[in-house]
């Protein structure tokens, strides 16, 4: 009769450190998990493009003012050409009621106008095509009442 006790305790116990062990491991991951968001990319980051392009040849850009603010074509214009950028005219945009900063694809070519947007800090999601060939710009920036949140103000 105490070989059954023993027994029967025995297999208790070895289930018990099976459940331990198991319980372990799952808190373990979770913990893992937990960590690896805290450090991870944050949702803008993860918008943002995955591998740097950088152009071969210059990229020519227009520079439209979405909301009226005086000089802030040229602002941008400058921080856009000290990152060899050529900005080839700074204009109003036909309304200034432009809420976020979008770039147009005029030549659609995708990656081009990713590329601005990494620079700038627009989200890609931000960029919209609009092939036209009689437009010689590979990409017009249209600033809006957001510009105060992009890179060049940051």
């Amino acid at each position: 009769m105490k070989n059954t006790d023993n027994n029967s305790t025995n297999f208790y116990n070895f289930i018990l450190n099976v459940v331990i062990f198991l319980l372990s491991a799952i808190v373990i991951f979770l913990l893992y998990i937990f960590v690896a968001n805290l450090t991870g990319a944050s949702a803008e980051e993860k918008n943002q493009i995955k591998e740097v392009y950088v152009p071969k040849e210059m990229l020519q850009i227009e520079i439209l003012n979405g909301c009226g603010v005086p000089g802030l074509g040229e602002f941008f214009t400058d921080y856009l050409r000290a990152k060899k950028i050529d900005v080839v005219s700074s204009s109003n945009y036909s309304n200034f009621d432009v809420v976020d900063s979008f770039i147009i694809d005029r030549i659609g070519n995708r990656k081009k106008a990713e590329y601005i947007a990494s620079l700038l800090g627009i989200d890609t999601r931000k960029i919209i095509t609009m092939e036209n060939e009689n437009y010689f710009l590979d990409a017009s920036v249209v600033l809006g009442q957001d510009y105060n949140k992009l890179k060049p103000y940051k």
